[in-house]
């Protein structure tokens, strides 16, 4: 059983015949109950700091639980926003594609129509030239140098 520094300043001693010498017992209790009530204060001193310690163990562990939940919610968000770029993506070049498909489409039905606009002109031109030979051979004088000019360029 531990005792305290109270108990041991209040503990009496049996005076026997030729016992111990009182006052030499009495300052060694005061010296032993001296030194004890110093290691009882730093033992309670050493206590609170190892309370406070573990206080601050505690706090440290929480934030750092905090920190870590928080660092696998950046790095999941990260991943999510590379995916969500990645998609995003993905779906501005099937955009860009199916654009670039309909252009070259009009871009073909446009050449395709200019195309008969040149074979219908065509045929005009022709079919003028060919009234304009006739109405020479009736007239038997030439009508000049651009009706074989417009022949030489619509053939």
């Amino acid at each position: 059983m531990a005792l305290t520094p109270v108990e041991i300043r209040h503990i009496q001693l049996r005076k026997g015949f030729r016992g111990y010498r009182r006052a030499a017992v009495d300052a060694l209790l005061a010296e032993i109950a001296a030194s004890f009530e110093d290691v009882w204060r730093d033992r309670a001193d050493l206590a609170d700091k190892v309370e406070a310690l573990e206080g601050d163990l505690k706090r440290h562990k929480e934030l750092e639980e905090l920190l870590r939940t928080t660092l696998v919610s950046a790095e999941r968000s990260a991943a999510e926003m590379r995916d969500q770029a990645r998609r995003e993506a993905a779906h501005i070049v099937e955009e860009a594609h199916g654009e670039a498909r309909a252009i070259a489409r009009r871009a073909a039905a446009e050449r395709e129509r200019l195309e008969g606009e040149i074979r219908r002109i065509r045929a005009l031109l022709k079919s003028a030239l060919d009234t304009v030979a006739e109405a020479e051979s009736d007239r038997r004088e030439p009508v000049g140098e651009a009706t074989g000019e417009i022949r030489r360029l619509i053939s």
